[in-house]
């Protein structure tokens, strides 16, 4: 070649050349860096699912902590709680000696109920103190906020979750399906033997059994069954078991019941050596519908076969919907604990609960507990849930005296103090205080044990999973890339050798100019 102008082998020369350096930086830059992926043109849809997968891998590590201090919350209340649950066992002994009257002094009722005193007090400060980096966790606080709540309808209502996704409120529609109703047996009274109506025609003993315990009583022949009816209240602590007059007349009968109302509840009354239907005496199961008419007609009652002879005589749980779901009753009680949107338990009034169909409503506005738990928000990566208060104004809740009363009932000058005697009352009230923190306990223990710790080891397991498929497509293999700088080096090297060459090669045309 005798031609200057263009030297086409220097051209080659330096483009390859051009092109070995441009391996080499970036295999300079992948070694250093450790990075595969460092700019949007060395692997574009790498890079993109690449940033996708450090996005899930930055949210589930944050979610991993949130369930971490989670665990540390709930263990903090878990502790506050059982402080509170020691307390309330001391109580309860204290009322169980208290109502040792035969052999404690008033001094020593006296000193009982100091004590008393000084441990609801504590429950309460408790309830006030318990934080956790300046959140309180048992001042109530963290329960839900209820509206338009009817006491009429609902006596006691706990929202245990409310999942509100993008609602501002939940109505809660709450409709009665089965009633509930106590066990009932009624005995007759409109024999017209020699005695007359209204009264036993000879004597007999009497078997009478509820859920609390049994008694037996000697009824003598003659005795009006409006006396009968006070024999049996007498002892209805005792038995679980209350009396009534139909009407308030002895002549149509009398009803004996169970004090409570469920399906554990019964009323069991029998005639001791004798059978059932031996002599005057029946007992007779209610009908369901459970309600006599004002005016009845026993022997047309009798004559369709309702009620039907028998001795013994259980309650029923009453069943509601709730938004739809059908709640699990418990005497008068309703929970609802499965639900995914909802779940609560509610004390039903008794007149609502009694009644086929009743229907009521109420709305939650807020507050509760939301935990993130995942590494996207939105409601099915969140857990939700309240923590009531403990203070002794809200927990213990029980009907006495046909009251809604609590523990602060029990302090001195309370309507239940140990001044009053009731200690079935405050018994009663203190025993449901007890499960009521059990069951705040169990809660917590469930969410952190079932929840919050598979949740972390879950999580951990996506993120372990996540950060290998991010290596894969981001790193850099450090082995292949020091095989590939070898060669880049070598091409480089050899390329800046072959330009020299090549440019060389015009030097050769001065030869000809010195002929």
């Amino acid at each position: 070649m005798a031609r200057i102008n263009s030297n086409i082998s220097s051209q080659i020369a330096r483009s390859n050349l051009a092109k070995s350096n441009v391996d080499l930086n970036m295999r300079l830059q992948r070694l250093s860096t450790g990075l595969r992926i460092n700019k949007g043109s060395d692997d574009p849809a790498g890079l993109i699912i690449s940033n996708r997968l450090g996005s899930e891998i930055s949210g589930l590590q944050q979610a991993v902590k949130n369930s971490e201090r989670a665990g540390s919350v709930i263990a903090t209340a878990e502790g506050s709680l059982s402080e509170v649950s020691d307390l309330l066992l001391s109580v309860k002994g204290l009322l169980v000696e208290a109502a040792n009257t035969g052999a404690l002094s008033d001094d020593e009722r006296r000193a009982n109920q100091l004590q008393i005193d000084s441990a609801i007090e504590s429950i309460t400060r408790i309830s006030n103190s318990a934080s956790f980096g300046g959140l309180k966790l048992l001042n109530g606080s963290l329960d839900y906020i209820l509206s338009g709540l009817a006491t009429s309808a609902v006596s006691k209502a706990q929202i245990n979750s409310a999942n509100f996704g993008s609602q501002k409120n939940i109505q809660v529609n709450v409709q009665t399906i089965s009633s509930a109703q106590t066990g009932r047996l009624f005995i007759r009274g409109d024999y017209t033997g020699g005695l007359g109506a209204g009264v036993f025609q000879s004597s007999v003993t009497l078997e009478i059994a509820g859920s609390r315990g049994v008694q037996t009583m000697t009824v003598l022949s003659g005795r009006s069954l409006s006396e009968v009816v006070q024999s049996v209240n007498s002892f209805r602590e005792t038995t679980g078991v209350s009396a009534s007059l139909i009407n308030g007349n002895p002549n149509s009968g009398m009803i004996m019941s169970s004090i409570d109302y469920g399906s554990n509840k019964f009323v069991s009354v029998k005639r001791i050596g004798e059978p059932l239907t031996g002599g005057f005496f029946r007992a007779y199961a209610m009908s369901d519908t459970g309600r006599l008419p004002a005016n009845i007609d026993i022997a047309a009652m009798l004559t369709a076969g309702d009620p039907v002879v028998a001795n013994r005589d259980a309650g029923r749980d009453v069943f509601a919907v709730v938004n739809g779901v059908l709640g699990f009753g418990q005497g008068t009680k309703i929970s609802l604990p499965n639900a995914s949107q909802l779940t609560l338990d509610l004390t039903l009034n008794t007149d609502f609960a009694i009644r086929d169909g009743s229907s009521t409503s109420f709305y939650i506005t807020g507050g509760g507990a939301l935990y993130q738990l995942g590494g996207e928000i939105n409601s099915s990566q969140q857990v939700f849930m309240s923590l009531q208060s403990t203070a002794a104004s809200r927990v213990g809740g029980t009907v006495v005296n046909g009251q809604l009363q609590f523990l602060s009932s029990i302090r001195s000058g309370g309507n239940n103090d140990l001044n009053s005697k009731n200690f079935v009352g405050a018994s009663d009230i203190v025993a449901t205080a007890i499960d009521e923190i059990a069951v705040m306990r169990g809660r917590l223990g469930a969410l952190e044990k079932n929840t919050l710790q598979t949740n972390a080891k879950s999580l951990q397991s996506a993120i372990e999973n996540l950060s290998a498929s991010q290596s894969v497509i981001r790193d850099a293999d450090f082995a292949a890339e020091t095989a590939a700088l070898s060669r880049a080096q070598i091409l480089s090297n050899a390329g800046t050798s072959v330009l020299q060459l090549a440019n060389q090669q015009s030097q050769n045309v001065l030869s000809l100019l010195r002929q």
